[in-house]
């Protein structure tokens, strides 16, 4: 199973970014959505599991949970939007990972790309830095990667190019 993953989109969604998820077979979305169309449109395109981020506004939050924990091909995933860094997790991530125990724990919130081992948990800690253009991140960012059998491989930065470069549909 390929997936493509996102966050901080701030209610943009452009070519480039479509054009990578294209070769996905589910897309997962860390929050900061930024309104009900750009949620709309990634599901209209792919099957996509996501959680709402702190500017994620009433309608959104109707429509998708804070927190999400599934298991997929054999790897047990939790996703919150802001959740701190590897070992020093902030206390309602700390909670999660204590009750669900994910092999992926991803999170997105501080626009910066980070894909850490974290030993003392034994999780792959990803976060898949921003697509959009609104914020301080110099590069727009999404990760692809694969589970299988219960495995994560295959990772990919995607850079979308620099924040105030995009393209439209």
């Amino acid at each position: 199973m390929r997936i493509g993953l996102l966050s901080d989109t701030h209610s943009h969604l452009d070519d480039l970014i479509f054009q990578y998820l294209e070769p996905c077979d589910e897309i997962w979305h860390a929050g900061d959505i930024g309104n009900e169309q750009t949620w709309d449109q990634l599901t209209a395109f792919k099957p996509c599991r996501g959680v709402t981020g702190n500017i994620d506004g009433a309608v959104l939050r109707r429509m998708l949970p804070e927190t999400l924990n599934f298991e997929l091909e054999g790897v047990k995933t939790s996703i919150i939007h802001i959740a701190g860094a590897a070992g020093k997790y902030n206390f309602e991530a700390r909670k999660l990972i204590t009750a669900t125990t994910p092999k992926l724990f991803i999170c997105g919130h501080s626009h910066i790309l980070k894909v850490q081992y974290d030993k003392n948990l034994q999780m792959l800690h990803v976060n898949p830095g921003a697509a959009g253009v609104h914020g301080f991140h110099a590069i727009r960012t999404l990760l692809r990667f694969t589970i299988s059998e219960g495995n994560i491989s295959n990772m990919e930065v995607v850079e979308l190019g620099k924040r105030g470069a995009i393209t439209k549909k």
